[in-house]
């Protein structure tokens, strides 16, 4: 018997059902699972996210209160074991996790209209402003430091300093163009320090991916993949959304002529998420929105030029240059966001 077939009999599913792989997903392993019921089979890369009880106990505090407060939100919670348990671990140590499948629903890969961006920046808004009110000091960080961009500025400057010099060489003009924005981590430091900034719970990994649509009215139902649910600032989520949602092509695509900044997007995205979000802002909030999208790209472009740096040891790469080729379509749109915002 294979692995996914043994977990769901610790969920109570002993009756014969189907399951496939599912989803675009390169951190966990997710199934599909059909039977007189359907649901969601995922196992929890434990290499990455090394506290999934923390996962599973930031989730199921945000659960309760939206389920009192916000009944009618549709909140993705983990189905209980027949112990009772949120998480089943296998003989390796891995930790899987069972959910409802939504039907009528899908997700995209990439932002293609104006709709979709409303939608979507719409979807992560609504769940942070659902959960304004709960207890913060109850949820804890998933992954530490994640969009700390002083600490991932150092992280580069070490990377910097122990690489090897044909590798510094190889990546000077992306180490130089780096090292040019250093200002906007003055600012994230200024921020913080200031108190501009309001923590709640945010989602922390706002791609489009992890909105789910529905088949018919095409809005948003819900936001999902909620691993990285914990403390955080506004501006990782609205800014991981112009990341993500305004250039045409991700940061795979080699020739940089190709990434450009679709204001358009931005004006959707924006008017979406403030829809949610714009009573529950800050007026000092309000002004750091042109600096969110700048801090999360030039994050994104630290980390991959760094992992080049350190010969590629924490993104999967399947050609030698690819972090670099990330890391230089980052700093190309954070260019063109600095002069777009």
């Amino acid at each position: 018997m294979n692995e996914p077939q043994k977990i769901i009999q610790a969920f109570g599913i002993s009756k014969p059902v189907k399951i496939t792989r599912l989803g675009s997903g390169h951190i966990h392993q997710t199934y599909k699972v059909e039977g007189e019921e359907n649901f969601v089979l995922q196992r929890v890369n434990k290499n990455v996210f090394t506290k999934p009880e923390i996962i599973a106990s930031n989730n199921r505090i945000a659960f309760h209160y939206l389920k009192q407060n916000h009944p009618d939100y549709l909140f993705p919670h983990a189905l209980p074991d027949l112990h009772g348990n949120d998480l089943v671990f296998d003989q390796e140590g891995f930790p899987w996790r069972l959910y409802s499948l939504i039907d009528n629903s899908y997700t995209i890969d990439e932002v293609s209209t104006e709709q979709e961006a409303y939608q979507a920046a719409k979807g992560f808004g609504q769940l942070t402003l659902n959960l304004n009110g709960v207890n913060v000091s109850l949820f804890k960080p998933t992954l530490d430091q994640f969009h700390d961009l002083a600490w991932r500025y150092e992280q580069f400057e070490h990377a910097l300093q122990d690489a090897y010099p044909e590798t510094r060489l190889t990546a000077k003009n992306e180490i130089e163009l780096a090292k040019s924005f250093h200002y906007l981590v003055n600012q994230y430091t200024q921020l913080i320090h200031e108190g501009s900034l309001v923590l709640r719970i945010m989602h922390n990994d706002t791609k489009v991916n992890n909105i789910l649509f529905d088949t018919l009215s095409r809005k948003s139902i819900c936001a999902i993949d909620l691993d990285t649910l914990m403390p955080g600032y506004f501006i990782y989520d609205l800014g991981d959304m112009v990341r993500t949602f305004v250039s045409p092509v991700n940061e795979e695509e080699k020739d940089i002529s190709r990434v450009t900044f679709r204001k358009n997007i931005y004006d959707a995205l924006l008017e979406g998420y403030l829809s949610q979000m714009g009573a529950l802002l800050t007026p000092s909030e309000k002004k750091s929105i042109p600096f969110s999208g700048m801090m999360m790209t030039y994050i994104m472009a630290l980390r991959m030029l760094a992992d080049f740096l350190r010969g590629n040891t924490y993104y999967h790469i399947t050609y030698p240059d690819q972090n670099l080729v990330r890391a230089r379509n980052q700093l190309r749109l954070l260019q063109l966001l600095s002069q777009a915002v």
